[in-house]
C-alpha cells in the first residue's frame, strides 16, 4: 500500500510558475513509476507527465513539453512537477499517481487526493 499526498497547488497569474510535490509513504518508492495527471472542470482526467522508477526517463504530453518538468527524489520519496509559463488551459486539479508498471500511461495503482491549480489571465 502506498499513500500519496500532493502539495504546492494554488492561484497563479498566466506566465507564472508553480512547483507541485507529491510525498509517498509505504512500500519502496523506487519500485514505482510515478505520474502526474490533471482533470479540468467538465473534462476527463488526462496524462501530464511521468518519470521512470530510476528517474532516468521522463515523458510528457505534447501540450506541456518545454514548460513542465517532472523529477523524483527516491531518497526523499517525493516526486515533483515544475510548471512554468502557465496558461489558463493548465487550470485543473492535479493528481499524483504511482504504478508498478514500466509503462508511462499505467496502469497506476495508487492515487493522491489532488491539488488545485488555477491560472488567472
Amino acid at each position: 500500500q502506498v499513500q500519496l499526498v500532493e502539495s504546492g497547488g494554488g492561484l497563479v497569474q498566466a506566465g507564472g510558475s508553480l512547483r507541485l510535490s507529491c510525498a509517498a509513504s509505504g512500500r519502496a518508492f523506487s519500485t514505482y513509476t510515478m505520474g502526474w495527471f490533471r482533470q479540468a472542470p467538465g473534462k476527463e482526467r488526462e496524462f501530464v507527465a511521468a518519470v521512470s522508477k530510476s528517474g532516468g526517463s521522463t515523458y510528457y504530453t505534447d501540450s506541456v513539453k518545454g514548460r513542465f518538468a517532472i523529477s523524483r527524489d527516491n531518497a526523499e520519496n517525493t516526486v515533483y512537477l515544475q510548471m512554468n509559463s502557465l496558461n489558463s488551459e493548465d487550470t485543473a486539479v492535479y493528481f499524483c499517481a504511482a504504478g508498478l508498471t514500466d509503462y508511462r500511461l499505467g496502469p497506476y495503482d495508487y492515487w493522491g487526493q489532488g491539488t488545485q491549480v488555477t491560472v488567472s489571465s
